[in-house]
């Protein structure tokens, strides 16, 4: 099975753009979506996505603050233990 880290990026690269182009899978993890460009609107849509891949519900505090990816995958393996 892929790591959560490759199917995170997976799903980034299928679901989000920035300027109508598709976000590049090897994208920096130490950076957060918003920090690329990508808006708050889809952001919103992707958590939905998310959500729906990892079978995870998020908090509203866990969305209250741009999450690095990184962090992300953490929140993810946590929530799936």
């Amino acid at each position: 099975m892929a790591s959560t880290e490759d199917r995170l990026r997976k799903l980034i690269s299928e679901n989000l753009e920035v300027d109508g182009q598709p976000i590049s899978a090897d994208l920096d993890f130490s950076t957060s979506l918003s920090e690329i460009g990508v808006s708050s609107m889809d952001l919103v849509s992707f958590v939905g996505v998310i959500q729906d891949e990892f079978n995870v519900n998020f908090n509203p505090e866990d969305c209250d603050q741009p999450l690095k990816l990184a962090t992300l995958v953490e929140l993810l393996d946590a929530n799936a233990a």
